[in-house]
C-alpha cells in the first residue's frame, strides 16, 4: 500500500505487516528483507517507510509495570505516550521527555531519540530509558541498557530503526505535584533578545519560543520565549483554588476535515496570525501563569488531521541544530533568506540545546530551528540553500523530520556515521533492515 509520514510527503509503495504480539516479531523481521518498523506514522517524512516491507507495531500496545519507588515503567514499543500521559499523570508521575505530540508509540520515541523542551537541562528521551529489548535482523532477540550490549544500546538510541526492532522497554517516569504548568512568557523583540531570553531560561525546566519567520528588519526574528516548571500543589492551590490537582486529559474537538486549497496558505495570511498570536502573548508576559499540561506540551494535538491544513501535496519540516558560536549569524541568515523568498511558516520554533548520547542522535550543544513549509515547486532550492549553511556552519538534520536531505547534508552533520554503519555490518543489517530514508541517505 502508499504509505507517508506525517508531512504526507513523500509517498511510496510498502508491503505493511500488523504484528500484535512480541513473540511474532523475530519470524517477521527473519522472514523479510528491506524491512523498517513503524509506530503512529509521526516522522514527518520517509524515516518509517520500508524499502520493501513495513512492520507496524501498534499492536504492541501493552503496560508491563511499574514501581511507583522508582519511577521504571515497562511497556511494550507501541504504547502511545498519550496513553502513558492518561495513566499516570493522575498517579502524579510525568514522562521525562516528551517531544511535540503525544501520539508517538515509545518505541518511536527511542529510535528518534526525541528531545523535548527540557533537553538543555535533561537531554533527550534515550537518557532515561533503562532498557529495551531489541529484535535483531536474523530474528534474535536481545536485551539492550547501558551496561549490557551497551554498543547496540547506544546506536539504536536515535538510530531511526535501522539496527533491529523495538518490542519491549522501560524509562524511568518523574514525580509531579500537579498537573499544571507555571509558564512565564517573556518578549523578544529580535533575534539577538530571542537567544538572550533562551540563555537567561537555562535553568528553567522547559523553555521554548515560537518564533515569527515573517518579521523582517530590526524585527527579524521576534519571538515569545515560554519558561516553565511543574507547579507545586501549593501554587495552584494559591492560584486557583477551585482547580484540581490532576485536571483530566482534554478532547479534541476539533479536526480540518478536508485539504485546504494551497492558496489559502500565504503570506498575508500567516503573517496575520503571527501578528494576533504575538500581540496575544505579549499581553501575557512576565507575570506567571499556570497552563494545563496538555496544551502546554502538545497544543497541536488539539486538532485532529492539523496537517491538511497544508494542502493535498503537504508539507516539509526543516529542523536543524547549529553550534552556540554560530548560531546568531547562522540563524539570522537562515530567517533573512526565509523572509526574503515570501514562504509562510507559522509553526516556527526556536530551542536550546545540550549534548546528546546516540550515535546518530540529532542534538548537539547549540540552538536548534524548526519550520514547517508548504510543498511546492520552489522550496527544495530554498531549503538546499539552508542546508548549505546550516552543513558550513557544522549543524545537522534532524532525521525524524527530514524528507529530502541529500546524503552529502547528511554525512557532513553526523560525524559518527561511519561507525553506524559498522554496527549495521556487525549484525547483518545491511539489505535486511532498510527505509526510504536509509536508501536515499546511503546509510
Amino acid at each position: 500500500m502508499q504509505l507517508h509520514g506525517w508531512g504526507r510527503y513523500p509517498r511510496h509503495e510498502s508491503e505493511l505487516v500488523n504484528v500484535m504480539a512480541p513473540d511474532e516479531v523475530p519470524a517477521l523481521v527473519a522472514s523479510r528483507s528491506s524491512m523498517i518498523a513503524r509506530g503512529n506514522g509521526r516522522a514527518y517524512g520517509d524515516a518509517a517507510i520500508g524499502e520493501r516491507a513495513t512492520l507496524a507495531t501498534r499492536g504492541l500496545n501493552r503496560m508491563k509495570s511499574f514501581n511507583p519507588a522508582t519511577g521504571c515503567l515497562t511497556v511494550e514499543a507501541g504504547v502511545l505516550l498519550g496513553d502513558v500521559l492518561q495513566t499516570f499523570v493522575p498517579r502524579g508521575f510525568f514522562p521525562p521527555v516528551v517531544p511535540g505530540t503525544k501520539l508517538v508509540t515509545v518505541g518511536g520515541m527511542i529510535a528518534a531519540d526525541v528531545h523535548g523542551k527540557n533537553h538543555h537541562r535533561d537531554g533527550g528521551f534515550g537518557n532515561h530509558v533503562q532498557e529495551f529489548k531489541l529484535v535483531l535482523p536474523g530474528g534474535k532477540a536481545v536485551t539492550c541498557s547501558p551496561r549490557e550490549n551497551r554498543e547496540l544500546f547506544d546506536a539504536t538510541v536515535g538510530g531511526m530503526g535501522l539496527t533491529g526492532v523495538i518490542v519491549e522497554a522501560t524509562f524511568t517516569m518523574k514525580p509531579v505535584e500537579t498537573g499544571w504548568i507555571m509558564q512565564r512568557t517573556t518578549v523578544a523583540g529580535d533575534l539577538a533578545a530571542a537567544l538572550k531570553a533562551l540563555d537567561a531560561s537555562q535553568n528553567a525546566t522547559y523553555s521554548v519560543a515560537w518564533i515569527d519567520c515573517l518579521a523582517r528588519g530590526a524585527a527579524l526574528g521576534r519571538s515569545l520565549v515560554f519558561a516553565g516548571e511543574h507547579a507545586m500543589a501549593d501554587e495552584v492551590r494559591l492560584a486557583r483554588p477551585k482547580r484540581e490537582l490532576f485536571p483530566p486529559a482534554r478532547r479534541r474537538r476539533l479536526r480540518v476535515p478536508i485539504d485546504l486549497p494551497a492558496c489559502m496558505l500565504h503570506r498575508a495570511s500567516v503573517a496575520a496570525f503571527n501578528e494576533i498570536y504575538f500581540r496575544s502573548g505579549s499581553r501575557r508576559a512576565e507575570e506567571p501563569s499556570l497552563v494545563h499540561w496538555e496544551p502546554y506540551f502538545f497544543p497541536l494535538d488539539a486538532v485532529d488531521d492539523w496537517n491538511r491544513i497544508y494542502g493535498r501535496r503537504g508539507f516539509v519540516q526543516h529542523q536543524c541544530v547549529v553550534p552556540t558560536g554560530t548560531a546568531p549569524s547562522v540563524l539570522g541568515e537562515i530567517l533573512e533568506r526565509v523572509t526574503l523568498s515570501g514562504k509562510a511558516s507559522f509553526l516556527a520554533v526556536l530551542k536550546k540545546m545540550g549534548r546528546s548520547k546516540g550515535v546518530l542522535s540529532f542534538p548537539m550543544e547549540g540552538y536548534t530551528l524548526a519550520l514547517d513549509l508548504q510543498v511546492a515547486d520552489d522550496v527544495f532550492a530554498l531549503l538546499d540553500d539552508i542546508d548549505r549553511i546550516v552543513a558550513a556552519a557544522g549543524g545537522r538534520l534532524y532525521l525524524a523530520k527530514d524528507a529530502r536531505q541529500t546524503p552529502r547534508t547528511f554525512e557532513a552533520g553526523y560525524p559518527r556515521l561511519g561507525e553506524f554503519k559498522e554496527i549495521r555490518r556487525s549484525i547483518s543489517a545491511e539489505g535486511r533492515l532498510a527505509s526510504q530514508l536509509s536508501r536515499r541517505l546511503a546509510i
